[in-house]
């Protein structure tokens, strides 16, 4: 007998992706499973493994997994497949039977990792789709060797009662499924049924069938019938005679007045409890009266006329009747044989019914009302209706109460369809159910005797979407209609930006751009979340999270996202699509996380933004980038270059080939002025703005801003503002301390020229290098000794490679006489003095091989660092602080000043700089 194997299959690790990622277009779940001694037993050699798989789950036998046809997926665990694999289709095998029709998914094994495997597959629901990977990997496990105490009946019960539980209802639902088919975005806002459709401006919410644009007066109107009822009367809409009642005594003498048979029911309930129908003598009033009282919060009730006749739902959407639907109460049809508790169970076997509001039906209850309702036509739960003979279980129609539905819709008189109509008008309701009581909704309802028993807000759609008799109607069309009438939008314009470097400026640069414009821009970076110019969150809001924040505030109408690395890998996109993606460059950095080990690897998570560009939209792509330019194979959109490259090059030679067959680019023209940015549309060229005279390039000499006012023109070109409004955004936005904190600051302390920039990787370091080169060459120039002194503080986060670190310190050798090496607040997981110490290895090994670099020191606090490098810098000296906290060191930087300015100089004990520093006179430092 062949010895079976160890149930040893784990998840490892669990990530959400709430948008495009490196896996898919689409939201999707990424489990990590390791299967240890199971990846020498593929499902061939497990026996019995198969057999069993299929009776748990029969609905993998129509998944064609990578077949292409319906069986491929058996096919395939005959033929022998991994259990990681298993895994994958038993998670959307899950999904399908709780109705989430979800087909997305891949496994990949772990590169140099034995046994583990990348198991991915698509959710509609996230808690479903976790809970869905959980079980399918117990599920894997107990097939390979039963675990007593993994009952899987049980288990898949849970799991369907769990996703019942979070799941959308049908009214709800149907609108979301009208929004998606007219590519509405939609956003859940709690665990219940709030829902967002649209972002920013043009957003809209709903909750259930109550929308943003119900009247709260119009709800609180409908929930008083008493209320209800005299304004239809006013205006001469046929109603039942009512009075509301608080006591039993007060019922029973209003039945009196009304006339007998009469009804009772609270004054502001719902879904019909609590309601008695048909009450025919004082003592029948004084039963029902409790039972009313109970289901009314303000334990007020009503007695009104009993109307005979069928119940109708009519459903008013924005003024005009969507659908209308008999409502028939719950009950069963004898069959000679079977007692009544018998035909409920049979009736309940029904695959349609289910419990609340889960199915197109609900299951028929049996309770005291119930058993009531039975007594008085002479039955009791055992017995045998004759055959044929039909025993109601309930007297109202409710679906809720098990009632089923009937379509009416295109058979009413257009007289009851008008009054319907007015009932809604006179009650205020954008969305009303009016419940009509009459013998026949195809007869004028003043002719034949009836009325308006009820005005419901926030009506069911479940009986009119899933009638159990006639055809459905699609009764969200009109909803959507409403929420977002043709032609009106229900997107704002997305520009994500990302890249190893330059990304905060750039995006800062483009919402000027727009702001300038008159949009009320959201922006989300690495300094935090910016609505409309004010920052609301001070954080590292580069991530999914920050952008769905902007995305749902009905402020902004314009939204540019910083995406960085780490929430791509995180949680994927917060958004399905940009309309702009914008790729400065790819250099290596971060590597060694994550699971990106090269920059290769870097560039395919950067990608991910050039994979969300629709057909309609824009990637704006550097051409100088062999990594950027290689993703314009990714891009279902337009490109449009941007570049620094000579007119000759072949780079430019690409562009101008590009711009023949109607492409776009942005390039730069020298002259003997200057360089001249140029738009390129086609065979048209039209001049933007000279470099030298955009004060974010400290006159040309700022390359790294210099391309990156090229990647924002060409974003803003790409979005559609206008050339001029480009050109005023480019020359009104500066490196100052307001406009783009953190980021070549440049502040004067005591006569030396102090620049504050958040450089921290050896790429960036090699662009500002650059500019050091430049800025210290025309200081020198300037200087009365001919030569000044560059003074460098310098640091590297400590989740970098020791290479990377050691790069970092190389690069800073070339460009500083000194160099001051410091270390972030955050160590990441490194010793103290760690990651200086590696800084400092690269620096000294430049030294060795003749660098610019004499010196090199070691402080590791950040203040400290920086009051030793003022220390040491005279007038007219260029000091390059790189900062881990920017408000903190411009605050001291401001203290320095002002104590010079005093004739104090240092001062050891002066007080601690603010961390939340923003200057107050930016005029007196810059």
């Amino acid at each position: 007998m062949t010895e079976r194997p160890t149930p040893d299959l784990a998840i490892v690790e669990t990530r959400v992706y709430r948008g495009p990622n490196v896996w898919s277009y689409d939201k999707a779940i990424h489990l990590v499973v390791d299967l240890g001694g199971l990846e020498d037993y593929p499902t061939d050699k497990i026996p019995g493994f198969t057999d069993h798989l299929l009776q748990a789950l029969p609905g993998l036998a129509q998944h064609s997994c990578s077949r292409g046809r319906r069986g491929g997926f058996v096919e395939r665990l005959h033929e022998g497949t991994w259990l990681g694999h298993v895994t994958e289709h038993c998670a959307l095998a899950l999904q399908q039977v709780v109705g989430h029709d979800i087909r997305r998914g891949k496994t990949r094994g772990v590169k140099g990792e034995h046994g583990r495997y990348h198991v991915i597959y698509g959710y509609i629901d996230e808690n479903v789709g976790l809970a869905a990977g959980r079980l399918a990997a117990r599920l894997v496990n107990h097939l390979v060797q039963a675990d007593p105490e993994f009952d899987w009946e049980q288990e898949l019960e849970s799991f369907i009662i769990r996703a019942e539980r979070t799941a959308f209802g049908p009214s709800t639902q149907a609108i979301l499924d009208e929004a998606v088919s007219r590519d509405i975005p939609w956003i859940r806002l709690n665990q219940y049924s709030l829902v967002q459709l649209g972002q920013g401006v043009h957003a809209k919410r709903i909750r259930a069938t109550m929308t943003s644009e119900t009247s709260s007066i119009a709800v609180d109107v409908a929930s008083d019938k008493d209320l209800t009822t005299r304004l239809l009367g006013a205006a001469g809409l046929p109603v039942p005679k009512q009075e509301t009642v608080r006591s039993e005594e007060q019922a029973v003498a209003a039945a009196r007045r009304v006339g007998f048979p009469v009804v009772v029911k609270p004054l502001d309930g719902n879904h019909g409890r609590g309601v008695r129908l048909d009450l025919r003598s004082d003592d029948d009033v004084r039963a029902a009266y409790p039972i009313a009282r109970e289901q009314s919060r303000r334990g007020i009730c009503i007695v009104e006329s009993f109307i005979t006749g069928k119940d109708y739902r009519c459903l008013i959407i924005d003024g005009r009747m969507a659908a209308i639907a008999e409502r028939v109460p719950a009950s069963v049809t004898g069959d000679g044989t079977s007692t009544v508790e018998e035909l409920v169970d049979l009736t309940n076997a029904d695959p349609r019914r289910g419990v609340g509001h889960e199915k197109v039906l609900t299951r028929i209850k049996i309770d005291a009302a119930a058993e009531e309702v039975l007594a008085a036509q002479g039955y009791q739960l055992d017995s045998v209706p004759a055959q044929g003979e039909t025993v109601m279980l309930a007297l109202t129609g409710n679906m809720s109460t098990g009632g089923i539905s009937i379509d009416r819709t295109f058979e009413a008189h257009p007289e009851n369809v008008e009054i319907a109509e007015e009932a809604a008008r006179m009650i205020g309701l954008d969305i009303a159910g009016i419940d009509f009581i009459c013998p026949d909704i195809t007869e004028p309802v003043r002719d034949t005797g009836g009325a308006i028993c009820e005005v419901n807000a926030a009506p069911g759609f479940r009986m009119h979407t899933h009638p159990t008799i006639g055809e459905p109607q699609f009764i969200a069309r009109p909803v959507i209609d409403m929420l977002f009438p043709p032609g009106a939008r229900s997107r704002i314009p997305i520009v994500a930006v990302t890249g190893t470097n330059g990304k905060t400026t750039t995006a800062r640069m483009i919402s000027h751009v727009f702001k300038g414009m008159g949009r009320k821009v959201g922006m989300t970076s690495t300094d935090g979340v910016v609505i409309d110019e004010r920052l609301l969150i001070r954080a590292d809001a580069s991530g999914p999270r920050s952008a769905r924040m902007v995305l749902q505030n009905p402020r902004v109408d314009f939204a540019v996202f910083e995406v960085a690395r780490g929430g791509i890998l995180r949680e994927g996109l917060g958004y399905e699509r940009n309309d702009v993606a914008v790729v400065l460059n790819v250099q290596p950095d971060h590597l060694g996380m994550r699971g990106i080990d090269t920059v290769e690897q870097l560039a395919d998570v950067k990608a991910v933004v050039v994979e969300a560009v629709p057909r309609d939209g824009h990637a704006v792509l550097n051409a100088d980038d062999p990594l950027v330019r290689e993703m314009r194979r990714r891009c279902s959109g337009q490109i449009v270059w941007f570049s620094m490259e000579e007119p000759g090059s072949e780079v430019r030679e690409m562009i101008e080939a590009h711009c023949r067959r109607g492409g776009k680019a942005l390039v730069l023209n020298p002259s003997d002025r200057g360089e001249m940015i140029v738009v390129k549309h086609g065979r048209r060229e039209m001049q933007l703005a000279w470099t030298h005279l955009l004060p974010a390039t400290f006159s040309g000499r700022a390359r790294m801003n210099v391309q990156n006012s090229l990647a924002a023109a060409a974003a803003a070109f790409a979005a559609g503002a206008p050339l001029q409004d480009i050109r005023q955004g480019l020359r009104t936005f500066s490196t100052n301390y307001y406009l783009s904190p953190g980021r070549l600051n440049e502040v004067d302390v005591n006569g030396a020229h102090v620049i504050v920039d958040y450089c921290h990787n050896a790429p960036g370091m090699r662009m500002l290098g650059d500019f050091v080169d430049r800025v210290g060459e025309s200081l020198s120039a300037n200087s009365a000794l001919g030569r000044i002194s560059r003074i460098g503080v310098i640091a590297s986060a400590g989740d970098r490679r020791d290479e990377d670190m050691r790069e970092l310190g190389q690069v800073a050798a070339q460009h500083f006489d000194v160099v001051i090496v410091r270390e972030d607040d955050n160590l990441r997981r490194r010793e103290r003095g760690e990651t200086a110490g590696l800084v400092a290895e690269g620096v000294s090994s430049a030294m060795s091989e003749g660098a610019r670099c004499r010196q090199v020191e070691i402080d590791l606090e950040e203040i400290s660092a920086v009051r030793h490098a003022l220390s040491r810098a005279n007038p007219g000296d260029l000091v390059v602080i790189c900062v881990d906290q920017h408000g903190r060191v411009m605050s001291e930087l401001e203290n320095w000043s002002d104590r010079a300015q005093a004739g104090s100089g240092e001062n050891p004990d002066a007080p601690a700089a603010d961390p939340d520093y923003t200057p107050a006179e930016a005029a007196t430092i810059s």
